[in-house]
């Protein structure tokens, strides 16, 4: 096993040592795992650049990772499974999407118990690093990643980074996000290049290099950095810059993914280092979002295999990751990207083979796998974001964009429908604080946590005794659910006060040329983009709520339209285009006369529903055949019609 030691760091009694239900009482483990792996393993061949990373005296390659463990106090009192978290950029998010607990502002250490579900269906919950340019602390997990070396030198290479600023900044970190940067090899490359487009797909000009230099502001002035680019001038919020640079030093950033297998082989096993041993009979990953998109690099790439041959993830869910994957496997990677582009974006991205439009690719997304052995069953979940960024479409239909693809026997697509990237909730903010947008409508309030918690249950019968899921739903061409976007944006235009995106300036997936070296993980840079790929998304209803998807009450028995897609606000620039991962929600008038004075053409509230009750009535009916078609669990039925109460007080008292 790849594991070769877990050193704890702390342990102790979780909450306070509160009982959850039959499971009773757990703890919480913190530590660090080490890794030594066979470069040279066939396992293991699919890591770009491990075999230039240092070795031992046996020829391996050693990394550590840290790991967070919160499991039953009486190992015989949980379910025997686990249930693995990719951490999103360091993060763990699973308590916010699973217990349902408050999401702290700054991060800490802690981990909210929240309602308690997990815990109350037994499970061991982990959470494993696996970033490398994550800066860590204690709210923020992350990997020693091995460097790679040539002659025993730092490799040398090109780097791409992207800013995409909300405000005007003058100074900007080479990273994506508030990570650590491939370093500049030198602040006077005069073969650096920054280039700036109005938007994500409008033509692109190379500014001079007159105009820039890699250097930062300090209280002394600006000076030489090689962590930064600064420009005078300043970067203007709503356009897309692309900086590209020699960059010094390479992590060997695929380790992560061979973190994330190898986890799950030791939580299964019986060793002495393993504080679950013997308990844990089947393991489950999730990611979101960034980390969904790994989820699906790792099972492109087959690594669902470990070095003894023994499959580690028995299920996945990839949460919210369309149709991507993601800078996870080459080098100079940055995991954190999701829109430039690159390795992230290209074919195949549906799990069948079937022959790429624009390449003689005839690969799927399993294909790896399946040769590999070990498929793990698979839900993939995203919401209308993803459809309204470009991707999320190309997992069910073929890349020319004429026919529906079925799911593969192992796995289901959800579309939790007329839903934003996260959770909604009221109060309505418009303000993301993850990345400083803001959106011209407040944002989307569809709370969907019931739907995902249903999707681990069905997961786990699935896997345990065979039961199928439900059936997968999602837009179709077939029935006409499946749409081009702008024939969803005429039906906005009738709703008062709406603003919409330019059809042209929507996000897509575009072919890309990353260069001769593509197939070693070396990318050249900027990539050469080609023809989009066709792009749906679901049709809407008179009100304007989606039409395919798993609907919530609040779509069939409606306060509001609900949106994946929301303009960027006039402020943060760009009005053209969409937020990154917002939609918003357009609450109906509260009486018919405020409609007519609006000319707003959807039924009030007074005019659909008698009152408060005979509402919450309707409700609770549409959340009782979800729980029948198992969609959602009985046990939520109540949190939604609580839910709907809420967002009824939230609109009628607003």
């Amino acid at each position: 096993m790849a594991v070769t030691g877990f050193e704890i760091h702390k342990r102790g009694s979780y909450d306070d040592g509160r009982e959850f239900g039959s499971t009773g009482a757990y703890e919480r483990i913190d530590g660090t795992l080490t890794f030594t792996v066979d470069p040279g393993h066939e396992a293991n061949r699919a890591i770009i650049d491990l075999e230039l990373a240092p070795r031992d005296a046996q020829g391996r390659v050693q990394f550590q990772s840290d790991l967070t463990l919160i499991a039953p106090l009486d190992r015989s009192r949980g379910n025997g499974r686990a249930l693995v978290e990719l951490p999103n950029r360091g993060r763990k998010l699973i308590p916010r999407h699973f217990n349902r607990s408050a999401t702290e502002a700054p991060p800490s250490s802690n981990i909210l118990p929240g309602d308690g579900f997990l815990f109350r269906h037994g499970y061991t919950v982990g959470w494993i690093g696996w970033q490398w340019d994550v800066f860590r602390n204690e709210a923020l997990m992350g990997l020693d990643a091995p460097q790679a070396l040539i002659d025993n030198e730092p490799v040398q290479g090109l780097a791409v980074v992207e800013i995409h600023p909300t405000v005007l900044e003058k100074t900007r970190l080479l990273a994506n996000r508030q990570h650590q940067p491939n370093l500049a090899a030198n602040v006077n490359d005069p073969d650096a290049m920054v280039t700036v487009r109005d938007w994500e797909d409008g033509p692109e000009t190379i500014l001079p290099r007159d105009q820039w230099s890699f250097a930062r502001e300090t209280e002394d002035g600006v000076v030489p950095s090689t962590e930064h680019i600064y420009m005078e001038a300043g970067f203007e919020p709503g356009k897309l810059y692309h900086v590209v640079y020699t960059a010094h030093g390479a992590p060997v950033v695929g380790a992560g993914l061979l973190a994330v297998r190898d986890v799950a082989s030791f939580l299964k096993s019986t060793g002495e280092s393993n504080p679950v041993s013997g308990s844990i009979e089947k393991v489950y990953g999730f990611g979101m979002s960034q980390t969904g998109r790994m989820l699906r690099h790792y099972l492109y790439l087959g690594l669902n295999v470990d070095e003894d041959g023994q499959m580690a993830y028995d299920g996945l869910i990839p949460h919210v990751a369309g149709a991507r994957r993601g800078e996870f496997n080459h080098r100079f990677a940055q995991p954190s990207v999701q829109s430039t582009p690159g390795f992230g974006h290209t074919f195949p991205f549906a799990d069948e083979a079937m022959e790429d439009i624009y390449s003689p690719s005839g690969a799927g997304l399993l294909s790896r796998q399946r040769e590999a052995g070990h498929v793990p069953k698979i839900i993939y979940i995203n919401t209308s974001a993803e459809y309204w960024r470009g991707d999320s479409s190309l997992m069910h239909t073929d890349p020319a964009g004429k026919r529906d693809i079925e799911p593969s026997p192992e796995s289901r697509i959800y579309l939790f429908a007329s839903t934003q990237h996260g959770p909604g909730m009221v109060p309505q903010t418009d303000y993301n604080p993850n990345d400083g947008g803001r959106g011209r409508y407040g944002f989307n309030t569809v709370e969907y946590t019931p739907l995902l918690r249903a999707a681990l249950v069905n997961l786990d019968r699935w896997v345990t005794d065979g039961t199928e899921p439900p059936e997968s739903a999602y837009p179709r061409l077939s029935d006409g659910s499946a749409v081009a976007p702008v024939q969803v944006l005429e039906h906005f235009r009738s709703i008062p006060g709406m603003h919409l995106p330019d059809p042209e300036r929507l996000p897509a997936l575009r072919q890309v040329d990353l260069g001769p070296d593509a197939g070693q993980g070396i990318g050249h840079y900027p990539v050469r983009e080609g023809e989009r790929y066709p792009a749906y998304v679901s049709n809407v209803d008179s009100d304007g709520n989606e039409i395919a998807g798993l609907r919530l009450p609040d779509l069939t028995v409606p306060l509001g339209t609900h949106a994946g897609w929301n303009p960027r606000h006039p402020e943060t620039g760009g009005p053209e285009q969409i937020m990154s991962m917002q939609g918003f929600t357009q609450f109906f008038a509260r009486t018919r006369a405020e409609g007519e004075a609006n000319d707003d053409p959807r039924p009030s509230i007074e005019e659909r529903y008698p009152n408060k009750e005979s509402y919450l009535s309707e409700v609770r009916n549409q959340a009782e055949l979800l729980a029948h078609d198992r969609y959602i669990l009985s046990e939520d039925i109540d949190l939604i019609v609580s839910g709907a109460a809420e967002r009824w007080d939230h609109h009628i008292s607003t």
